[in-house]
């Protein structure tokens, strides 16, 4: 076997640049135009009961491993707070309500599903997207687990595979898209008991938010939490008590993006994106193999003439 000429190593070299530099392109939050019929779902924290069939449904339908469906009747695990991580894409908690003790507050959390995604702006090689539908998904294919998104998510959404060490993945809500492609709708939505879940299109559950504080002003809080935040999310929410006491950020209404890639691509212009690095490591690492390998087989033959 001949050794790799100079020639062969630039080659080699300036592809794993080019493809590399064409996946830190992709770092650009997408700007495509969204549908006027993108969906949204409106979360009635004033009628959720806090049965927790929505986790339930979302672990079967992401074929996540779940205990039998009466095991969530369980109400002990409301005395602490939880977050969403790769074993549950979405949680319910519970939160006391001042004016009635009875009936506490039920919040569920899951990806926000934002009209300008965060997380889409700071993927540099475009595993994350924003679809004409609203939905904001992920192709595990592209994914590199640099995990940028996790870091840009102001609600802090994303979770990552720590406990697998072989072919980890980040994970969250995808607002279940394969369901919907088959004229299904998200899993917890379908399986919420008492409605606190009303599925359609966004401008319509944004009406019917308007018309329930409008007709029960002494029920909910005046505030559609989504509607603007960080530019409008596809998950809106209203409820009886202030959302920055349901552990809700309280955040501006500018898009998020419109931060993040404000330092991410300054940080492009002037030094190697993480990617193009890797690339030519990656390289570097194959060429030195392959000369290492060539000069082992060069020396056997050596030896075999001389025997």
């Amino acid at each position: 076997m001949k050794n790799l000429n100079r020639r062969d190593f630039f080659k080699t070299a300036a592809f794993g640049a080019a493809v590399a530099t064409l996946g830190a392109k992709s770092a650009k939050a997408s700007d495509k135009m969204l549908s006027e019929d993108r969906v949204g779902v409106l979360v009635d924290t004033a009628v959720c009961v806090g049965c927790r069939h929505c986790e339930w449904a979302c672990k079967v339908a992401h074929n996540i491993p779940t205990k039998e469906l009466e095991t969530y009747s369980d109400s002990t695990v409301f005395k602490d707070y939880r977050r969403p991580d790769q074993s549950a894409l979405t949680v319910v908690n519970q939160f006391e309500n001042e004016t009635n003790s009875l009936l506490p507050v039920n919040v569920k959390t899951q990806c926000m599903h934002c009209e300008r995604p965060a997380c889409v702006s700071a993927c540099i090689v475009g595993a994350l997207t924003k679809q004409e539908d609203g939905s904001v998904i992920w192709d595990d294919d592209k994914c590199i687990g640099c995990r940028y998104c996790m870091v840009a998510c102001q609600f802090q959404i994303p979770t990552y595979d720590y406990d697998r060490s072989i072919d980890p993945h980040i994970r969250k809500c995808d607002f279940c898209h394969e369901r919907r492609k088959e004229g299904q709708l998200p899993a917890c939505v379908n399986i919420c008991p008492n409605e606190a879940l009303l599925f359609g299109k966004r401008s319509e559950i944004l009406r019917v938010a308007k018309n329930r504080i409008k007709r029960k002003p002494d029920v909910y809080v005046n505030h559609i939490y989504g509607e603007q935040e960080i530019g409008g999310t596809s998950w809106i929410y209203i409820a009886s008590k202030e959302f920055d006491k349901l552990k809700m950020p309280t955040l501006m209404k500018n898009p998020a993006p419109g931060i993040s890639e404000s330092i991410q691509h300054g940080i492009f212009a002037y030094f190697i994106p993480p990617v193009t690095l890797y690339a030519l490591l990656r390289t570097i690492m194959w060429v030195s193999t392959r000369h290492k390998n060539s000069n082992s087989e060069n020396h056997k033959d050596e030896k075999g003439e001389e025997s």
